[in-house]
């Protein structure tokens, strides 16, 4: 099956030097992730970002709880990581995060999610569901960075895009199904 895509990109106007750190703490997942969500690290802290780091993590979605293991497959500071599911809710989902600096004081901050759902074909029938979910989701991480760095909403460049075995242009749109 073809994997679906979710890209979402915003720019701070912060320096890339100052908003990797942030980042690279994998403590701050928590405050990236929706309160509902009930996200919590497993994994002993800190934890020490490279490629090859393991972190376990239990969620609860709809009520059930859910554990995660992702392993850090490319870690390319300040540049760039990639987070992938060893084990967890999807059949596949790896993350890579962007940090492009935009002129002295700017950082484009990209996530793109390629990812699949479990018992396919299926697992097609929740594709809405877990579309709009993770575009929630992502909202909310992006106002959660802002309000950790103090930025107001409108001083924020945002796009979010979800894609199904396309590469991303620069407007945002969904795929049809």
């Amino acid at each position: 099956m073809t994997p679906h895509v979710l890209d979402h990109a915003f720019a701070l106007p912060l320096a890339r030097s100052a908003v990797f750190p942030f980042f690279s703490n994998a403590e701050n997942l928590e405050l990236l992730t929706p309160g509902e969500l009930h996200f919590k690290i497993l994994t002993p802290t800190p934890i020490a970002m490279k490629t090859g780091a393991r972190i376990d993590y239990q969620i609860r979605l709809f009520g059930f709880p859910l554990n995660w293991r992702t392993e850090i497959t490319l870690w390319n500071p300040p540049y760039e990581f990639i987070d992938t599911q060893l084990k967890g809710p999807y059949a596949l989902w790896v993350h890579h995060h962007t940090f492009e600096e935009r002129g002295a004081k700017a950082t484009l901050l990209r996530d793109r999610v390629t990812y699949r759902l479990p018992l396919e074909p299926l697992g097609r029938l929740g594709l809405p569901l877990v579309r709009r979910e993770l575009e929630r989701i992502f909202r909310f991480r992006q106002e959660a960075v802002a309000r950790h760095f103090g930025v107001a909403r409108g001083h924020l460049l945002a796009g979010l895009d979800i894609l199904d075995g396309a590469s991303v242009g620069n407007s945002s749109r969904h795929d049809a199904e």
